[in-house]
């Protein structure tokens, strides 16, 4: 697993230093070859300087940032731990956070390009009520109001309401509050195309209309990476990234 991506900072036109865009992406030992594509996938297409890190809850419970119990209805191990990404991120600029089961297929920089101060947050506003009792390697699968909304999310870090997601409060808030946004009024939650997380098996490519060609690919109910779902809807996709990522890292070393 590699913790981040070293690219350094680049200059714009206008003589500014721009820092690299910061992207915190959900780890679990159990996906970690997702979590290895998804990351070759950004970084394949990013256009611009991104730092990758992987929110690993073994070292977030090490450094004492994390130390809620975990509960059945938890089905990987950055549940929680994913609204911690202003706090990783020095509550400084915009971050993204992002499940560890999505496949980049457009650059990073046209999802940065929406980005809008005035808002705290910004997702994709999905309308998501699962019909499968269970996902990914039989953990459960449970339906709540926004669900998904959390799984890909662009974090105003500064911005005063997120300055309150300290680690005192992802490990202490319920589920309700911290997966519905409850801390934000609904005015402070921007919203992102769905094509920026096109939930396989729930979404759908319309022929002949790019504006629903997925930009990434969410594999939500599972994917190919698990027994169960290697033959899912786009898993061709992923699998061609997972034989790309495999031979630049045997080039590598």
């Amino acid at each position: 697993m590699t913790s981040a991506n070293g690219n350094a900072s680049q200059v714009t036109n206008n003589g500014d230093v721009r820092k690299p865009f910061k992207i915190f992406i959900g780890y679990d030992p159990r996906e970690d070859q997702a979590y290895e594509v998804c990351r070759h996938s950004i970084l394949k297409r990013t256009s611009i300087p991104v730092e990758i890190t992987p929110i690993v809850q073994s070292d977030l419970r090490a450094k004492g940032l994390y130390w809620r119990s975990r509960n059945q209805f938890e089905s990987t191990e950055f549940s929680f731990t994913r609204f911690l990404t202003p706090y990783l991120a020095n509550y400084d600029g915009w971050a993204m956070f992002v499940d560890c089961d999505f496949l980049y297929l457009a650059d990073i920089k046209e999802l940065t390009e929406l980005i809008n101060d005035k808002y705290a947050v910004m997702c994709v506003h999905h309308d998501y009520s699962p019909k499968e009792k269970t996902k990914m390697d039989g953990a459960v699968q449970t339906v709540y109001p926004r669900k998904n909304w959390s799984s890909m999310v662009l974090y105003n870090c500064g911005h005063p309401k997120n300055k309150g997601l300290t680690p005192e409060v992802v490990n202490n808030q319920t589920g309700a509050f911290l997966h519905r946004f409850q801390w934000l009024d609904d005015n402070e939650i921007g919203s992102v195309p769905c094509v920026w997380n096109f939930l396989e098996g729930h979404n759908e490519v319309v022929e002949n209309d790019p504006k629903t060609f997925p930009k990434a690919i969410h594999y939500t109910r599972g994917g190919p990476w698990f027994e169960a779902w290697k033959t899912c809807e786009f898993a061709d996709l992923w699998l061609k990234e997972m034989e790309d990522y495999m031979k630049k890292k045997s080039n590598v070393s």
